[in-house]
């Protein structure tokens, strides 16, 4: 590899720059381990550096996968972008249980500050406001669409009671429950 080359991807090395993730892997001669560019583990000297092509490339050669920013997952998504659609799956299949950020770092294997400060930064919200978009959406698609109980609808979006469900749908639509229902019927949604 040039030198000139070899050098603008090593400074995307020390920046921790997504920019060469998926087109080179840095492998640490000294360690044996190989890494996305943007990888947050400590910058290895450049000396102790060689850059691939592949994944593969690197793992002929004798070097391992880093736990740390797992460039075998995800193909050329960063891993922080792969924790955030994790932290979506979760959220789509289970809004409607008691669903905390702890549950949901338990069940990733990161602390819940990780997942909190990673998911806004991919994102641009919190978990907390994406499964309230969910919870108001399908709380919404309930009492517009179905007959069921206003109890049963909090208790399919994650409310234990018919009181907590109603205070918090007047908060993020201005109208109670049994308003909305209403509204909608009468075709003004």
């Amino acid at each position: 590899m040039e030198s000139q080359l070899f050098e603008r991807i090593y400074d995307s090395v020390v920046r921790r720059e997504p920019t060469y993730d998926g087109v080179y892997y840095t492998a640490v001669l000294t360690t044996r381990i190989v890494c996305r560019p943007s990888c947050r583990a400590r910058t290895p000297k450049a000396a102790n550096v060689v850059f691939y092509g592949s994944l593969q490339e690197a793992v002929r050669e004798g070097f391992r996968p880093c736990k740390r920013c797992r460039p075998e997952e995800g193909g050329t998504l960063r891993p922080d972008a792969v924790l955030a659609s994790q932290a979506d799956a979760i959220m789509d299949g289970q809004f409607g249980s008691k669903l905390t950020l702890q549950s949901m770092a338990e069940q990733l294997k990161v602390s819940p500050f990780h997942l909190q400060r990673t998911y806004k930064r991919v994102t641009g919200q919190s978990p907390a406001a994406r499964l309230d978009e969910l919870r108001t959406g399908e709380a919404r698609r309930l009492l517009a669409e179905t007959d069921t109980g206003i109890a049963d609808v909090g208790k399919a979006v994650g409310f234990r009671s018919a009181s907590h469900f109603a205070a918090w749908f007047v908060k993020k639509s201005g109208l109670s429950p049994t308003e909305y229902r209403s509204k909608h019927n009468e075709g003004g949604n």
